[in-house]
């Protein structure tokens, strides 16, 4: 009669977990193309349309009103990574409020800057240039769209 080790378990085990990974990753590497996938069923297209044009028609999610963002300063929306300013009264601007030093993001936005809490950077409202290092770079300017007093991403 066969003695089963322990040893005869762990490595049965670990070859059938091995066995297990080898046959997911075999179907990993071929990704569907636009040219062999299936086109969509007409009740499948039909039923994205409506979706699309609500969509357009709307411009996107409002990100703010235009009351939100005061005069001379800004809010910063942390969710989307996004600082909307106001440097002069009726003109808005939008930045990247990840700090362009270590990819912090920025916190507040006071005394016309746009500040960053972990090394002091700060910058402009009006052009997201730097007013005090650490950092060197602007802050990347965000595409924006005011109608009424709706603030939108473009």
């Amino acid at each position: 009669m066969t003695e089963t080790t322990r040893r005869t378990v762990v490595f049965g085990a670990g070859g059938a977990g091995l066995a297990a990974v080898l046959t997911a990753c075999a179907s990993y590497g071929s990704p569907t193309t636009e040219a062999s996938a299936e086109p969509p069923t007409e009740e499948e297209s039909s039923s994205e349309a409506p979706k699309k044009k609500k969509a357009e028609a709307k411009g996107g999610k409002a990100l703010a009103d235009t009351s939100d963002i005061p005069e001379g300063g800004g809010k910063v929306f942390e969710g989307q990574k996004i600082v909307v300013t106001q440097p002069t009264a009726g003109e808005f601007k939008a930045f990247s409020a990840v700090c362009t030093h270590a990819g912090c993001t920025v916190a507040t936005v006071s005394n016309k800057t746009i500040n960053c809490p972990c090394h002091g950077s700060k910058f402009s409202i009006e052009d997201g240039s730097v007013s005090n290092g650490p950092a060197s770079d602007p802050l990347e300017e965000k595409q924006i769209t005011v109608d009424g007093d709706k603030i939108r991403l473009a």
